[in-house]
């Protein structure tokens, strides 16, 4: 009986298949760089403000804690956006005449809010609560990074859920004395292996993993 196909068939059948999962591996490496990337975390990317805030200016330069700005960090879910009646606080006096300043005097000639956009921006089905993390030890850097340092803000970490569960899982490497939790300069010791247990232990903190704790 006649061969229906050369015997290059089967060497271009063996390329052909081997090239379709290259493609395929090629096309998931992709997406998954893509979607771990800038363009979707929006990580390292400072989005447009209606002024241009400056933590480095505000905090490392001028000494400003943070609980000034964001009044209601240690008793409630939310960190809180400063009314412009803070900023009005010191730019009544100082700054007063800079045009950077100009929204803020709008703002508060208006009684408008300041429409900030947000860099911490969690999705609606995701719970996060401040003011419990504050009091279990966790610091403020560990989330937000040296925030201190940055002209403008931007994220530093991804806040997508495997980073979470990643500080859920073992809280004990990431906790520091409640003292510390607002030293955005703050370094862990040498002896975190033995003082984040003890800490874990002192503070009630608990392993939360379970779906509920974030998704209610």
């Amino acid at each position: 009986m006649a061969q229906f196909f050369r015997p290059s068939s089967n060497t271009i059948a063996r390329v052909s298949i081997v090239a379709a999962i290259l493609l395929a591996a090629s096309t998931l490496a992709v997406a998954y760089i893509i979607d771990r990337g800038p363009w979707i975390t929006a990580v390292q990317m400072a989005p447009e403000q209606p002024i241009p805030f400056s933590h480095k200016h505000h905090v490392k330069d001028d000494g400003i804690d943070c609980r000034y700005c964001h009044t209601s960090v240690e008793n409630s879910a939310y960190a809180g956006i400063p009314p412009t009646e803070t900023c009005m606080s010191c730019h009544s006096q100082i700054w007063s005449n800079a045009s950077v300043t100009q929204p803020i005097r709008d703002s508060w000639a208006s009684g408008k809010s300041i429409e900030w956009t947000r860099v911490h921006d969690l999705p609606d089905y995701v719970y996060f609560n401040h003011s419990i993390h504050l009091n279990k030890g966790i610091g403020c850097s560990t989330c937000h990074g040296q925030i201190n340092e940055m002209a403008l803000t931007y994220k530093v970490n991804t806040l997508n859920m495997n980073w979470c569960l990643s500080c859920h899982r073992n809280p004990a490497q990431f906790i520091r004395p409640r003292s510390e939790v607002f030293n955005i300069n703050y370094k862990y010791p040498a002896n975190q292996a033995e003082l984040g247990p003890k800490l874990v232990k002192e503070y009630h903190v608990q392993s939360l993993t379970d779906c509920y704790t974030c998704h209610r």
